[in-house]
């Protein structure tokens, strides 16, 4: 028998300026298994379906029959409906960049009929491009428009979510039952409207519901639901992030009424297991990670024979069947790092699965997702790169690795300079000692323009016990490798963390306050606490200082959870003070500003030096330890050589000048030799010479050698761009 054709679906909603990568990858590896794939982003389309001339007219048509008196800002916006329904287009193509032109008149002031998301936001600085006050502009519209929908219509609507109240509180599947019992929205009508296109275009046997998050999780029964009822012939799969994290201990038999099958962990293996049963190729008690309802209860198989694939033999993701020049750029913020989120197309690719680390008390390390740890060969990595840019023409890539690997990063960079691939990329990584200044310029020459990582609690003492493995003077060193090579840096914080004084979250803020004073990060984001279910906290959470108070298992989702922390409750105005203080970090406000003043209590002061990032950042630099393990890349332009006299002279090209060391022929030569063996090129790869066997190889002998790794001229050379990694 056939395998099924398969449609793999995301439903509202995640991103609106690029796909996320879940169906690109399990796509690319499906077909790669000779099976039929489609896939489709009913959230964008929902979106766009909403914002167009037709959508709006019918989202003031139903504000109009809204039950009770509307808020007068939505009154407000009814009285200019025309001006709406006449502008959304446009608005639409210039975010789409198929109007670029329309930048002149969208930044104009006063162009666009403007509700409350432009009250205190219609003054730009005079230094912010003509393009980026229309983006601004044109987002704050649209911002304007979800609200209205959110406030009178359709109240699970949000831009990047979708209902995530309810599964944010589903330890029982009622609250799922109680909203798929209402009548549909206008924006459920519109995404079931895409659907149906999807059905009919495709004919699916199998339809795959991806679930990242708890936004995306209404969206998927609510299609189940429309699919059950109207083409019960077809089976229906959910898997994905929330369904790995949340529905582990899945007892509620009702949800099975609406899907056949949730799976869990990676998808490639249940995936294609479901495929082989359906096939009838493989009974269902041999499938992979899966539950699915007989008798009226809950089973649970796993074939552990099938083991995982590879990250070798996964495929590659494909985009195909995905519209990306429908996308959104969504800009609320103009600050450079915080908008690589919202801002254009991003290929998704991995270097490594799980995490190297995995010891952090906070985070799911017991999990597949984060204890299973695989390096993607980087050969296989650029092959996926080359063939992504084949198929999408665009060149920007997003590692959505749990902490990408500094050992894994590197063999990338030197792979993509050896084939002169020019790319721009960002990840996640840790604050690693690894990530030396020789490192990230090297990342940065092979087009590395971000990264993103976990600080957490700025506390040395908090970060012991999260088991974090770095410290606050590490992550300095670190991000200041990271500004010296031009990369940019985000930092994750936390506060609330058990034990957790005030004074350790007023100090943690005032280190805060100083990388962004000295632009050691760009951007960073305050999350609260939350003990989950798998993590080392919440499996233990005597151990860890706290008490879980809840909430009662009912039968469908178990994360999060409620606890008491035995030194006290975390205040609630904490919160708003961090939150204050980071929208205005973010914009570069506020940086000399006492960071006390941020919340509305008495806060002890700062226990931090106001010199503490200062101070570390001006230590000398370490010398080169000719005994390291590390191998020389030269990253500058070919040297020339010259003879003057009896010293040999080498010319190092440089922006606008000529750099030289002056030499004896012996050692000209010799370095001139060993920087034309470190030059990244098609023949060059993994026979980069180590130090120490240019150590053994010094023309002078090797006693010498450490006396001239300390003279002017290998110091030049070394600004010059030969580095050691």
């Amino acid at each position: 028998m056939r395998p099924p054709q398969v449609l793999l679906l995301l439903p509202p909603l995640t991103q609106l300026n690029t796909p996320y990568p879940s169906t690109a990858y399990l796509t690319g590896f499906l077909r790669s298994q000779s099976v039929p794939c489609e896939q489709a982003d009913i959230g964008i389309e929902m979106v766009l379906r909403l914002f167009s001339r037709q959508g709006l007219r019918s989202l003031f048509r139903e504000a109009r029959r809204h039950e009770g008196p509307l808020p007068d800002e939505a009154c407000a916006m009814l009285a200019a409906e025309r001006a709406y329904e006449d502008w959304i287009e446009p608005v639409v193509a210039y975010l789409q960049g198929r109007d670029p032109a329309l930048a002149v008149e969208l930044g104009r002031a006063g162009a666009l009929p403007q509700g409350p998301r432009f009250t205190g936001r219609t003054k730009f600085p005079r230094s912010m491009s003509l393009q980026d006050r229309a983006k601004l502009q044109a987002t704050f519209f649209l911002e304007d428009l979800s609200d209205l929908t959110q406030a009178v219509v359709s109240p699970y609507f949000a831009l990047s979510r979708y209902a995530e109240h309810l599964a944010r509180s589903a330890s029982s599947f009622d609250t799922i039952l109680s909203a798929l019992s209402e009548s549909p929205t206008l924006t459920d009508r519109l995404m079931l409207d895409a659907l149906r296109i999807h059905l009919d275009r495709v004919k699916p046997g199998l339809v795959g519901l991806s679930v990242p998050f708890p936004g995306n999780l209404y969206g998927a029964f609510r299609i189940a639901q429309a699919i059950k009822q109207h083409r019960p012939d077809i089976s229906i799969a959910l898997g994905g992030g929330y369904a790995n994290t949340e529905l582990r201990r899945l007892r509620d038999p009702r949800c099975f009424d609406y899907v056949d099958f949730i799976m869990l962990d990676d998808g490639e293996r249940p995936l294609l297991s479901l495929v082989e049963h359906l096939s009838e190729q493989r009974a269902i008690t041999s499938l992979c990670r899966t539950f699915y309802r007989e008798g009226g209860r809950v089973r649970f198989v796993n074939d552990t024979a099938s083991a995982n694939f590879s990250m070798n033999e996964v495929g590659c993701p494909t985009y195909s069947g995905l519209a990306l020049d429908q996308y959104l750029t969504i800009l609320d913020s103009a600050n450079p790092m915080h908008r690589l989120w919202s801002e254009g197309h991003w290929n998704k690719l991995t270097v490594a699965h799980g995490c190297y680390w995995k010891q952090c008390t906070f985070c799911d390390v017991g999990l597949d997702y984060i204890g299973r740890y695989e390096m993607t060969p980087t050969a296989r990595l650029i092959g996926q790169i080359e063939q992504l840019i084949d198929e999408t023409g665009r060149r920007d890539f997003h590692f959505v690795d749990e902490a990408a690997p500094p050992a894994g990063l590197k063999a990338l960079a030197l792979a993509l300079l050896e084939r002169n691939f020019k790319i721009r990329w960002w990840g996640n990584i840790r604050f690693e000692e690894a990530f030396s200044p020789d490192l990230c310029r090297l990342l940065a020459a092979s087009g590395c323009i971000a990264v993103t990582a976990g600080l957490e609690a700025a506390s040395d003492r908090l970060l012991e016990k999260m088991k974090k493995g770095i410290t606050v003077d590490q992550t300095v060193l670190v991000a200041s490798a990271f500004k010296q090579a031009g990369i940019l840096v985000h930092a994750y914080l936390m506060y609330g963390f058990p034990s957790e004084t005030i004074q350790e979250t007023v100090d943690s803020l005032e280190r805060v306050r100083q990388l962004f004073a000295y632009s050691l990060i760009q951007s960073a984001f305050w999350h609260r606490f939350t003990a989950t279910a798998h993590s080392p906290i919440g499996i233990n959470p005597k151990s860890n200082g706290i008490r879980i108070l809840g909430p009662d298992f009912g039968g469908f989702a178990d994360n999060d959870l409620i606890h008491s922390d035995r030194t006290g409750k975390t205040p609630d105005w904490l919160s708003e003070g961090l939150r204050r203080s980071m929208l205005n970090f973010l914009e570069g406000r506020g940086l000399t500003m006492e960071v006390r003043r941020w919340f509305d209590h008495r806060t002890p002061r700062p226990a931090v030096s106001p010199a503490w990032v200062q101070r570390l950042v001006k230590r000398p630099t370490i010398q080169d330890d000719p005994t390291a393990e590390r191998r020389l890349v030269w990253l500058g332009a070919q040297p020339s050589v010259a003879t003057k006299g009896n010293r040999l002279r080498l010319l190092l090209p440089g922006e606008g000048s000529e750099a030289g060391v002056s030499l004896q022929p012996r050692q000209g030569r010799w370095l001139d030799d060993l920087i034309h063996r470190a030059i990244p090129d098609a023949a060059s790869s993994g026979s980069y010479p180590l130090l120490r066997e240019a150590k053994s190889s010094f023309p002078d002998g090797p006693r010498q050698f450490e006396a001239f790794l300390r003279t002017p001229a290998w110091k030049a050379i070394r600004r010059a761009g030969l580095l050691l990694v």
